[in-house]
């Protein structure tokens, strides 16, 4: 009698009762083939597993009655049910609803081609996988943390970071998420700026916030949060200060730190040279890239260098010599900042730079051209883009509205409409 093959996929990082009754139904049906998700397939439709392929293979090929376990390197089963054809695909009726749903009706229709059957379980009630996974990450190390970012740069096609500057700020970006067609769009990171951190502060974007002060937000934001965070780090300060920033920024579980080009008092980029600012020399910064690189403890640290030579209309041909310097300093990746109202320099700049000899992941801050979108940024090679400073700005308005109504009305009913209800603000944090 001919056995066959009953088809389960995986993707969660622990397995639970609800998974064991799946699989012991497909050993029913026949030989158990086991298709575990990449990281890859993973990462670009819903958050990157806290666990990485290796250490969820080793754990899928110890179940007991699987026959074999294959990669399915895409969150859609068709290649894998192609290569394969199962004559079942178990899996539980979760995905009914959702984003499984367009994925479930594909698997319908191959299995259809060769008589195959779609076995579907009771989704186990009080069980899930993104439960347990949230349950879990509130007790993330700042070693998990930290090495995350790399993780999200290897797997996704872009790293999508949002500015935070209290701990507020970082549960929006850690809870913040939207269902499309298959996927759940999030922020994968979080982007703790100067600029933004000053602002908050009531004080200028001069690093009139000294680094204690950043160091006190910082740690107030990952204490509520579990996403990686790259910190501003302006240009970085004396070398010698530049290194022991460094050290604390890793120890506190910081993934990256993004330190700009320039020398002298500090004064925002997007003024151009409408004011006074100096660019650093290429050796000078080179060297500060190198003692930070040197001052760090693990190789999962990234510092980042962020060239200002299209700010300051120092050319295209200086902004490249400058990556090139800096890549062979030890930088871990390049961020190109313009403040052009469009991209048409930034992707310019991309073109070139991905004929060069040697390169590392490429970051955009579209804060003046706005209207880019982040496929075009993935198709000119940029492996991170960031939203440098968007919360800040949208919540000033509101406050001033808000302030404003009160005074007119000497009341504060007429401001409810623009305010969130403060249940909805109280459960979105976390007692623990």
């Amino acid at each position: 009698m001919e056995e066959h093959w009953a088809y389960v996929a995986l993707s969660a990082d622990y397995l639970h009762a609800g998974h064991i009754n799946i699989l012991n139904e497909a050993r029913k049906r026949g030989k158990v083939l086991l298709g575990l998700l990449t990281d890859n397939a993973i990462a670009n439709h819903k958050r990157i597993p806290s666990t990485t392929y290796q250490q969820r293979l080793a754990v899928a090929q110890s179940i007991a009655g699987v026959e074999k376990v294959i990669p399915q390197a895409t969150f859609s089963y068709r290649d894998v049910l192609l290569a394969h054809k199962p004559k079942y695909v178990v899996h539980g009726d979760d995905w009914k609803l959702g984003t499984g749903r367009g994925v479930r009706a594909e698997v319908i229709e191959l299995l259809e081609q060769w008589g195959g059957e779609l076995i579907e379980l009771p989704y186990t009630e009080g069980l899930s996988s993104s439960y347990i996974h949230e349950t879990l990450s509130n007790g993330v190390t700042a070693t998990q943390r930290l090495q995350s970012l790399r993780r999200l740069i290897e797997h996704k096609d872009i790293v999508r970071v949002l500015e935070v500057h209290n701990g507020l700020t970082g549960l929006i970006v850690e809870n913040t998420h939207l269902e499309d067609g298959d996927r759940i769009k999030e922020f994968d990171c979080m982007w703790e700026s100067s600029l933004t951190d000053s602002t908050s502060k009531g004080k200028p974007d001069t690093q009139a916030v000294d680094n204690s002060s950043r160091v006190d937000t910082i740690q107030q934001i990952l204490e509520v949060t579990t996403k990686p965070m790259i910190v501003d780090g302006d240009n970085g300060g004396l070398i010698e200060h530049f290194r022991f920033f460094v050290r604390t920024l890793e120890r506190l579980g910081v993934s990256a730190v993004i330190i700009e080009d320039k020398t002298g008092p500090k004064r925002n980029s997007l003024f151009g040279v409408e004011v006074d600012q100096y660019q650093d020399s290429m050796e000078a910064f080179s060297e500060k890239i190198r003692q930070g690189k040197a001052a760090q403890v693990t190789p999962d640290f990234m510092i980042i260098a962020r060239i200002e030579s299209l700010i300051l209309e120092s050319g295209m041909e200086d902004a490249l010599a400058r990556a090139e310097a800096y890549i062979e300093a030890g930088a871990d990746g390049i961020m190109i900042h313009s403040r052009s109202d469009s991209p048409a320099e930034i992707l310019e700049f991309a073109s070139k730079y991905h004929k060069l000899p040697h390169r590392v992941p490429l970051v955009s801050v579209p804060t003046a051209y706005a209207s880019v979108s982040e496929q075009q940024l993935y198709e000119a090679g940029f492996k991170i883009v960031i939203y440098a400073n968007q919360l800040i700005r949208s919540a000033f308005p509101a406050m001033v509205s808000v302030a404003e109504s009160i005074l007119q009305h000497e009341r504060c009913e007429e401001s409810n409409k623009i305010c969130m209800p403060f249940k909805t603000i109280i459960n979105m944090i976390p007692e623990t």
